[in-house]
């Protein structure tokens, strides 16, 4: 199937690719069809005689010369030029991969528009913003910004925070924007409801900002460039010109204005291609309509069908376990994953005490199979919601197990990088009042509140931006007192403005002008405790520009730096090549694969959640999710429920998940743990080899998104008496070497037997 898939290339075709069945392999090779042979498969041109130069070339191929590309330009039929191609996908991370393996394919493959729906439209707006009212240096709000003028607008109409939450009425916004909502049209339908008539307040406050601003938020990137081509007819024409062929990859994830956007330029050739999988939609709460990818044949007619079924990457027993789950639901389009793969383990089934013996059995269970060779990198813990993380999280702090934290703190969420990322903002758009504000004081200029409010309301009145009055400072009376500390930092700013505007000086040599100028790292190192840290980010900042001028070389530019960061996730980071636990929630592994997987909380209430079991419709998706979760494992995968659990300070014993009992039991492998757990006096007389694994984790402070350690400076063997800061004395009953480090299983009087990185562990002999 993946063959047809390669070769269908006219016309609406979709694409239902089961996971792991190499949808990737699909998009990549379809590409580098339509390239080099076009249509040529399907095509009936048949050569019945050559010319001489042809009988000519063939000879030449016949004695070893390279004829390939002589060859493939005289079969292709209708073939097309990269950047006639459109391929989007719904990370930067996949957008990056699909151009590097087109590229190694064919040539001048790194014209082809390969990016996701918010990098391509902002492309577009970049070039035709001023039809809609905005410059080609507009800027992109990310989510910590549009909190900031949200908060400034509710503030500026009177209303509390506990009255009415500045992220409802952003997600509101949202939700709004994803409709193709206005405003306006907002106004309309809130009308007789007070709260959401001040939604709607706040939605036309925050729109009118916004454009002052000369700033959009990620929802206006996809809404203003619908809009754009709705309202100009040569620029659609260009771009349904320009693409002959649209890709768009994950349309089970698409939202209305997402589905407009691809329509509106698929509209004239109809070679639209869309692969999805509708068992794999999981985002319904960001927008995502499930309905695109299910009503597609009914949206283009004549679309053919293609099924991927096989996986290559799971094991028979995982796939079979998945396939019983979705089963369960009704909205499908229906497939079922096979593989060639052998059959493979049982899906263990694990009944902890509690979820500190539940963090205790992952920890222990990922340390016995390092012990027998497998990697860190082998295993990812993939939860429902965050809050479960921190338990695990701090069993594997004091363990020794080296994870990382997908959703954590983003470097660019970082106070240090928000404030000179904000400078470079201002620079490249000084009507920026929200980075503005932020900047103003930063180092500390003896600059007041007061001062930039009165700042903010004369903008207001005169319809300017805040850094237009604060430059003319000296002309308003109530800014009169703090005009020579803004004059100052106005010339500054003008200073950094002309640099940029200097063909000569370099992203990367006006972030050292800026830093050298604001004075902000000797200023740092006053102010804060973690200074070094710190500094070490601001300078890894300076790398990250450096690395994108490499990149982009003479197509580099400050608002292009800018944009790329504002439009990074947390999966572009990350790294499959650390040797470290990956802990993230199930929404975030969506696309990513690993050999072992952990899945603890498989509970009623908690997975799928309690809204979702009285709502059918939700109860779908959360489905959807189990299956997403089952099929990211490859070779193992452990499902794991808590007899109780603690979580938001209640305790609470749930149900085993209905998605277990969906499993054909056939593949299930139960284990529960002991419930009597051996001190090392009770251990002596059983015996090392009769130790218990289980026991409770205590509670400590988690460490950063990565952990490693040092370097223990005591060697333990089997029998040697210990104490633990936090499981008290204990003896060692077994020492296995791993490279520079010891893995010790040790016996504690306190919470039974636990294992334990000797570099990690801070033991100290007895």
């Amino acid at each position: 199937m993946q063959k047809q898939a390669v070769f269908t290339t006219e016309g609406p075709l979709l694409i239902l690719a089961g996971a792991g069945s190499g949808k990737t392999t699909v998009l990549v090779n379809r590409i580098a069809n339509l390239v080099s042979y076009g249509n040529a498969y399907n095509s009936d041109v048949f050569y019945s005689e050559l010319s001489d130069d042809e009988l000519q070339m063939l000879e030449s191929g016949a004695k070893g010369q390279d004829i390939s590309r002589e060859l493939t330009k005289k079969l292709s039929v209708g073939a097309c030029k990269p950047w006639q191609i459109l391929a989007i996908t719904f990370t930067n991370k996949a957008a990056g991969e699909l151009k590097e393996r087109i590229a190694a394919r064919v040539p001048d493959g790194d014209d082809i528009w390969a990016a996701t729906f918010h990098s391509t439209c902002a492309r577009i707006l970049r070039r035709y913003g001023e039809r809609i009212g905005y410059t080609n240096r507009f800027t992109v709000y990310d989510t910590d910004d549009q909190r900031r003028l949200m908060k400034e607008i509710l503030k500026g109409m009177g209303i509390e925070e506990k009255a009415l939450p500045h992220r409802s009425v952003l997600s509101e916004i949202s939700k709004a924007k994803d409709k193709m909502i206005t405003p306006q049209e907002f106004a309309k339908e809130v009308s007789t409801d007070s709260r959401r008539r001040a939604m709607a307040q706040a939605y036309a406050l925050y729109t009118k900002r916004l454009k002052s601003a000369d700033a959009m938020d990620f929802d206006d990137l996809l809404c203003n460039t619908v809009k754009l081509l709705e309202e100009n007819q040569d620029v659609l024409e260009y771009y349904q010109n320009l693409f002959k062929y649209i890709m768009v990859d994950e349309y089970q994830d698409t939202n209305k204005v997402q589905y407009r956007f691809v329509n509106l330029l698929a509209d004239k050739n109809k070679n639209i291609c869309v692969v999805g999988d509708d068992d794999q939609s999981i985002y319904k709460f960001r927008g995502a309509t499930i309905e695109n990818i299910l009503n597609f044949e009914t949206a283009y007619k004549n679309a053919k069908v293609i099924r991927l079924e096989q996986n290559y990457r799971s094991t028979q027993n995982i796939l079979d376990a998945a396939n019983g789950v979705i089963s369960n639901n009704e909205a499908r389009k229906g497939k079922t994953l096979w593989t060639e793969n052998p059959k493979g383990d049982k899906i263990i089934l694990h009944t902890a005490l509690s979820e500190r013996d539940e963090a205790s059995y992952i920890t222990n269970t990922i340390l016995e199979q390092v012990g027998k060779g497998r990697h860190f990198s082998d295993f990812a813990v993939l939860y429902r919601m965050n809050a479960q993380s921190n338990i695990i999280e701090q069993n594997f702090a004091r363990s020794g197990v080296p994870h990382r934290l997908i959703g954590g703190h983003r470097f660019y969420d970082r106070e240090e990088i928000k404030d000179m990322t904000a400078y470079l903002q201002v620079i490249n758009n000084p009507s920026d009042d929200v980075r503005l504000r932020r900047i103003i004081n930063k180092p500390k200029r003896g600059i007041g509140d007061a001062t930039l409010n009165n700042a903010a309301e004369i903008a207001a009145v005169l319809g300017e931006s805040i850094y237009s009055v604060i430059k003319r400072a000296d002309e308003f009376e109530p800014l009169k007192r703090a005009a020579g500390k803004l004059k100052t930092f106005c010339d500054m700013m003008d200073d950094f403005i002309d640099a940029l505007n200097d063909d000569s000086v370099s992203i990367s040599q006006l972030y050292a002008l800026i830093l050298d100028k604001t004075n902000y790292i000797n200023n740092l190192k006053k102010e804060k405790e973690d200074s070094e840290t710190r500094i070490e980010n601001i300078n890894e900042l300076s790398s990250n520009i450096i690395n994108y001028e490499k990149d982009n070389m003479e197509e580099a530019s400050l608002s292009g730096f800018l944009e790329d960061i504002a439009l990074i996730s947390d999966i572009d980071n990350y790294d499959n090549d650390a040797d470290c636990v990956v802990m993230m929630t199930i929404h975030s592994a969506k696309g990513l694969e690993f050999p072992v997987v952990f899945v603890p909380a498989m509970e009623d209430g908690i997975f799928p959640g309690m809204q979702s079991i009285i709502n059918p419709e939700e109860l779908q998706e959360e489905r959807r999710l189990a299956y997403v979760c089952i099929t990211r494992a490859k070779e193992k995968l452990y499902m794991i429920r808590s007899q109780e659990r603690m979580l938001f300070g209640s305790t609470n014993r749930n149900r085993p998940s209905r998605f277990i009992g969906e499993i054909p039991p056939q593949l299930l492998e139960e284990t529960t743990p002991p419930r009597v757990m051996a001190t090392p006096s009770q251990m002596q007389g059983l015996g090392v080899r009769q130790s218990q694994r289980s026991g409770f984790a205590g509670h400590t402070s988690a460490a950063g998104a990565t952990h490693n350690g040092s370097v223990a400076t005591e060697t333990f063997k089997a029998g040697d008496a210990v104490m633990h800061k936090a499981f008290g004395k204990g003896m060692v009953v077994t020492a296995q070497k791993l490279g520079n480090d010891t893995l010790l299983e040790i016996a504690f009087d306190k919470v039974g037997t636990k294992k334990l990185m000797a570099n990690f562990a801070k033991l100290v002999k007895m």
